[in-house]
């Protein structure tokens, strides 16, 4: 065996050795030196004793493992029931263009929508790139993947709004509707929501679980005085540390609630989502700059909020139109 030296890399720790005159370098997981030389040693052999490189299953479980106890590890967890069954046995440079296309096609005739389809193979790229950048790999092939679907238009009117908020019969759904609406947040981030981060004093509420994430979609947002009464009501009656609690447990989903109240109103194609795109709309509607918008959405960058709510608002492209309006004479 090779001299093997453990280094740093990329805030971590990393195991490089010579072979054939080339430099190898791998990143590793562990943190403490002597955890990492022993690992280094198990590295080395996995490296140089199989000629093939590893199979996408492979990736896909080594990827899980490097994110376990994030959220985004349930997430991949899930997505490769499906991915891993077309692509498992694969090695990265086996994927082709035309194997990426009957994956869609299979998807397509078992009922599965575009949107997703797009999203399973944009985590299979997410997988590649990570085993390219940790070393695993060292070629992420092209993945092709149907075109994403545009946005979706369906939103509430206030009447709408009113009626599902009227028909919501159980007290821990209609805050819960109430708490999307107000802060346009999506429902995994209310039924987290702890009460030590609905802030009284400041008015604010922070969806984030902790100071580093998760950050999709998440950001700190005021509290308007109606949501702050539901608030106040459901403080004083909480069994639990969740904003969101039945008979003094956390709730994992409220589908079954939120549909009977949608249906009870009369609403037709309403998800929790829905109430988040909602949410966005009015303020768009009501001329709110993207760039306030883009922050209550917690979105990266104001670009995206643009490409999906600039045209509600009622100044879009106002200016250019005035422009072109060739029937006014000097």
């Amino acid at each position: 065996m090779p001299e093997l030296k453990i280094g740093r890399l990329r805030g971590g720790r990393s195991v490089a050795w010579y072979e054939n005159g080339k430099r190898k370098r791998h990143q590793l997981k562990s943190r403490d030196l002597k955890e990492a030389e022993a690992e280094a040693i198990d590295v080395y052999k996995r490296k140089t004793s199989s000629p093939l490189a590893p199979t996408v299953s492979d990736l896909w479980q080594e990827y899980v493992e490097d994110r376990k106890g994030r959220p985004v590890a349930e997430t991949m967890i899930y997505t490769g029931k499906s991915v891993l069954k077309h692509f498992g046995a694969l090695r990265a440079d086996q994927i082709e263009a035309k194997c990426c296309r009957d994956y869609a096609g299979i998807r397509d005739k078992a009922g599965v929508k575009p949107g997703t389809v797009w999203t399973e193979l944009g985590h299979l790229t997410t997988v590649l790139n990570w085993a390219k950048n940790t070393r695993l790999i060292d070629h992420v092939p092209s993945i092709p993947r149907p075109q994403k679907p545009a946005p979706k238009d369906r939103y509430l009117t206030r009447q709408e709004i009113n009626r599902l908020l009227d028909a919501a019969s159980q007290p821990h759904i209609k805050l819960a509707i109430l708490l999307m609406l107000s802060t346009a947040a999506r429902v995994g981030a209310i039924l987290e929501l702890t009460w030590d981060r609905v802030n009284f004093d400041r008015n604010q509420i922070d969806l984030r679980k902790s100071a580093s994430g998760p950050r999709k979609g998440r950001a700190v947002v005021p509290i308007n005085p109606g949501l702050r009464d539901a608030l106040l009501s459901a403080k004083e009656a909480a069994l639990s540390d969740y904003v969101i609690e039945w008979g003094g447990q956390p709730i994992k989903k409220i589908t079954r609630g939120f549909s009977a109240a949608a249906k009870a109103a009369g609403l037709e194609n309403v998800t929790p989502h829905v109430l988040r795109h909602t949410s966005a709309v009015h303020m768009a509607e009501a001329g709110i700059p993207m760039s306030e918008i883009s922050q209550y959405m917690g979105h990266s960058n104001t670009s995206i909020t643009e490409r999906v709510y600039a045209r509600f608002s009622p100044d879009h492209l106002r200016h250019a139109a005035d422009v072109l309006d060739f029937t006014q004479r000097d």
